[in-house]
Order: structure tokens, then sequence, then C-alpha cells
């Protein structure tokens, strides 16, 4: 876990969300699904003039009303609360009443007309003999608001269907302008600035858009949990306020830098000034952008005024860039890492020992003979298994442990900043894109393998964050490394499946078939992972 020390900022409590809950009504529509939305008042305290789904807060009544409901055997109390929360507030707030007689008849327009929408609801519902539909009221989504924000909401998004033979009418005082709407038309006209919507409410139509029917999306709901879960973390892209889900790749930086979700980092690349991450950690990108680079190469710097500094992958031979690591250090490096030799990451190492004044030691595995020219390497120490580098100052120390992880390169290296819990994971994890691995110095079982140490360090070390070579912190360290084993795996299944069907096939007739899912332009690149995978499972075929 990152010292509460080492954070950039002061740290603020968030607000604490209140119970709430919204539902998105739907219909089948002619051009597909359909779903209820409705304008809130400009004057709200919460997303004024934004279209929203209705819902509100959840009252004490709704949990006392669990008897004037139908409920599913699966349904749990706490569902049944929000469920009845939800039916309440579409009622108040548009006139739609999901309910029914016990005998199982639809409430006449009649009925509802009588209905007093500014009344307490669960007794005119007890007095009528309803039956509230809770039992039709499906989880799809949870969404807690930012951190960042002054009022914050913990909100099941629930969907049903449409009752037959209603019709919305807004209460003109928090709702107006009730409107029937596919979610990809929600979004167009949000895109074009004529239907403002908030960041849940636009995450939520996107997946909503994909369904065909509103059976489809009932069906998807029927586990009762929830298809997503998210708390959203906001950052600043080029100044203006950007929000991020869990899965996204700026999240793990935002929840690294501003753990308590203050609106204060900025997520643009830049290669002319470095990045503070943390107060021992800033991040220096290099000017080499490109289809295997991304952004560029993250150089990291690790340390302090006090104890000096380490400097992690120098990157290519650029002598402005070299200087500006030596400039964010103040010239005190007392130790330079290359996690591995590729062009991109070790060719600045010796310019930059050459601009300190006591030149620091290089450190990290020589190249292999498999590395290709560009990629030779020989470090002034050979940086040992298990190894721990440190630097230390009035009182406090920064070390890394070194971690041997060839798979992406023979002498590749990853670094756990070990007071932290940060993993340094050079080219075998990244935010963005799939490490390459490229036989002869490539090789995936080695690749594979280096995945399981690292999950372990996971554990061992309690690491959360993953800071790589390319790309943007990543967060949920153990997750990430799973999911990415897992692709793998996944993509070696689909390479394996080629080679049954074209026994007497080349590379380039299995990358069609194994890669169809990843453009043709990149196809040349995906070869020399393909040959890897081809190289791994016939070696496992051959294994005892």
């Amino acid at each position: 876990m990152v010292r509460a020390s080492q954070l950039l900022h002061p740290q603020r409590e968030p607000a604490v969300p209140r119970p709430a809950a919204t539902v998105l009504l739907l219909r089948d529509g002619t051009a597909g699904v359909e779903v209820l939305m409705t304008r809130r008042s400009p004057t709200a305290s919460f997303a004024p003039g934004a279209y929203v789904f209705p819902g509100g807060g959840i009252d004490a009544a709704d949990a006392q009303a669990h008897a004037l409901a139908g409920r599913r055997p699966t349904q749990s109390d706490e569902r049944l609360t929000q469920a009845i929360a939800a039916i309440r507030e579409s009622f108040e707030e548009l006139g739609v009443l999901l309910a029914r007689h016990a005998d199982g008849r639809p409430v006449d327009p009649q009925e509802l007309a009588a209905l007093d929408r500014h009344a307490p609801f669960a007794p005119q519902c007890r007095e009528r003999g309803l039956v509230l539909a809770a039992d039709q009221v499906f989880l799809l989504a949870r969404w807690i608001t930012d951190r960042d924000l002054p009022r914050r909401f913990d909100v099941p998004f629930l969907v049903a269907r449409m009752p037959a033979g209603q019709t919305p009418v807004a209460d003109e005082a928090e709702q107006f302008e009730p409107v029937w709407v596919r979610p990809a038309d929600a979004l167009e006209r949000h895109k074009a600035g004529q239907f403002f919507m908030i960041f849940p409410t636009i995450r939520t139509l996107e997946r909503l858009r994909g369904y065909g029917s509103v059976e489809a999306v009932l069906a998807a709901c029927a586990s009762e949990q929830p298809l997503w879960t998210s708390c959203p973390r906001a950052g600043l892209v080029q100044g203006a306020e950007a929000r991020f889900m869990e899965h996204e790749m700026p999240y793990g930086e935002l929840a690294l830098v501003c753990p308590d979700g203050q609106l204060l980092h900025h997520l643009d690349w830049r290669t002319d000034q470095p990045v503070p991450l943390l107060k021992n950690v800033t991040r220096i990108t290099a000017p080499n952008p490109g289809v295997m680079t991304g952004p560029g190469t993250n150089s990291y710097l690790v340390g302090d005024p006090d104890t000096g500094y380490i400097a992690i992958d120098p990157g290519p031979d650029e002598p402005e860039h070299q200087q500006r690591i030596w400039r964010a250090a103040g010239g005190d490096i007392r130790l330079i890492v290359c996690t591995h030799s590729h062009p991109d990451h070790s060719p600045g190492a010796r310019p930059l020992q050459a601009l300190c004044r006591t030149p620091p030691p290089i450190f990290g595995l020589p190249s292999a003979p498999t590395a290709r020219a560009a990629s030779e390497f020989t470090p002034d120490r050979v940086l040992a298994d298990g190894e721990v580098l440190a630097v230390f100052g009035a009182g406090r120390q920064h070390s890394l442990q070194a971690i041997h992880t060839p798979g992406h390169a023979a002498n590749h290296v990853c670094l756990v900043l070990l007071e932290d819990g940060l993993l340094f994971s050079g080219d075998h994890v990244l935010n963005g894109s799939t490490t390459i691995v490229d036989p002869p110095d490539g090789d995936m079982s080695a690749y594979i393998d280096s995945l399981d140490r690292l999950l372990a360090a996971c554990d061992r070390h309690g690491i959360e964050f993953i800071l790589p070579a390319h790309g943007h912190v990543l967060g949920f360290a153990r997750q990430a490394i799973e999911m990415l084993k897992g692709h793998r795996l996944q993509r070696e299944a689909r390479v394996a499946a080629a080679m049954r069907e074209r026994p007497e096939g080349t590379l380039d007739d299995w990358v069609e078939l194994a890669y169809a899912d990843v453009p043709p332009r990149m196809w040349p690149m995906a070869k020399r992972s393909l040959l890897a995978h081809v190289q791994r499972i016939e070696a496992l075929q051959l294994a005892p």
C-alpha cells in the first residue's frame, strides 16, 4: 500500500454516499429498445437540467413496504427495498405505476388517476389492494457518485418493462418533458449539445444500445448481480474535466495520484516536462510515440531530494529526454536501472550517466545472444533476481527489488518499490496494448511463467498499482495481470484452432484466423507473437 506520506496532495474525506434508486423503464419500439427519460429541474441540487431516468432517495417507508410487493425467490431484502423505492419514484415523478391487483389484473386508468402523487405512497396502494411489481424490476448496474462531488449517492440502476396502457406525465416540479428515446439517439443528441446527460447516464446508455429487445435486457439481468459496478474518477484532459470508469486506461493513475478523488491530476501526455505521481515517483515520457510505443516510453525517477534518485529506463538515446530526467532529479541520480535492452529503454543509460557529476552505476541484465543488434546492452552491474537497490536519507528509504521476468525479452526485469507496493513492469505489462513476444529473444512460455511470478509478487508485497513503460498507471494490479494471462491463453487457444484448421498452413495463413479480431494492418506485428505461441504449443505437445 502506498505510504500516505508520499501522496502529492493533502487528503480529504469524500462525502458519504446516500442510498438511492433509479429505474430504466423500457419498451420495444419500431427501431429497437426505447427508454423513458425526463429532464430534471434547472434548479435541482443534483444534475440540474440533465436528462435522467426517474429515481431518487430510498425512504424508510420503502423498507417497510415489503408485504405490499411481489418478490422473486432470489430477490434479497435489499434488492426488494430498492425496487420499491424505484417504483415509488417513477409514480411520484412521472405517474407511472408498476403494480397489479392481487389476482393479476393490471391497474386501470381510473384507478391510476385516483391516486395522489403527493400523498404517502404505500398506504394508497394498500387501501386499493395493489401489489407492487417489484418482482418485475431487475438490477442492471450499480453506480456510486464520484468522490470529488459534494453530494454523493449509491444507486442501483434498475430496469423494468413499461406497463401497458400508461402514459408518463411529469410532475413539473422535479421532472419535466418525459420522452421515449433510443439509447443511440440520446447519445447522438448529447454529443450534438442538444440533450444534456451526466456521466453515469451516458455510460449506461452506451451499454444499453447493444441490446435488441427489452426481453434481452431483462434476461441479461437475471442473475440478481449488477452487470457492472462503478465509482468513476475524474481528471483533467486538455484542461477540461473528464471522467473514467474502472476498466478505462486513466483510472488507475487517478486512483494512485488522487485516491480521495480530488480533481487535480492532468492526464495529457507531456514529453516536455516531468509528471509527479507521488512525492517519491516521477514519470518522464520520451518523445517517441508510435504504434509500438504508444504515447512514448516512460522513464521513472524513484526517490526525493533527501535520498537522491534511482532512474528506471532512461529511454532511447534522446539528449533532451536525458536532460529532462537529469534536471528532474536535480542532478542527484544515484543508480540507473534498465528493465531490458530494447532500443527505446536502455540506450539512454550511458548518456544519462555521463551527465551526472558522480557517475551512477547502471544495473540490469546483459542482452542475451538471441537479442537483435539494436538491443545489445551491457550493464555496469548485473542485477540478481531478488536483489534490492535502495536510496536513503533524512530517515527515509526507497527500495526496489528485482524480479527476473523473461518473456518479452530474455533479459527483462521488473521492479517492486517495496515501501509503497508499486510494480514497475517495463514492457512485461502495458496499459492499452498487448506486449509483443518476439522469438528468439522472446519466449511465450517464459512470458506466461513470469506473469505467475508477478502474481505471486502482488500477494507477497501487497501490490495495488503497476507503472508500465508505456501508458498510464494501472490499478487493480493482480486483476490486470490475471486478465493479461487469460488473454494470452485465449489467444493461444485460437492459434491452436487455426493450426488444426489449416495443418499445412504458414504464419500468414494462421494469423488471419487467430487474429481475426485485430486490424489486418497489425498482422505483421501479431505474427511475431503468433510464432511465439506456435513454438509454445509445439513444445507442450512434445513434452512427456
